[in-house]
């Protein structure tokens, strides 16, 4: 009985560490995302001259907003 309960001890712990881990890991990589987003302006009008259009400022803005609410 006192071998299951020590067994029991380690495998909740473990489950407590990889729970907090993985809100660490996510509040981290969060943070960093927002300070080094992966697509800026200029990618963005690169982007599009590449596929044959001229952007406008406010299809850049419409595209970042756009970008912008799939990183929060």
């Amino acid at each position: 009985m006192a071998l299951f309960m020590d067994i029991l001890k380690v495998v909740i712990g473990l489950v407590i560490g990889v729970v907090i881990g993985f809100f660490l890991a996510r509040n981290y990589m969060k943070k960093y995302m927002k300070k080094n987003p992966p697509i800026n302006e200029q990618m963005i009008k690169a982007m599009m001259t590449q596929m044959g259009r001229t952007p406008s400022q406010k299809q850049v803005n419409q595209m970042m907003k756009s970008m912008s609410k799939y990183m929060d």
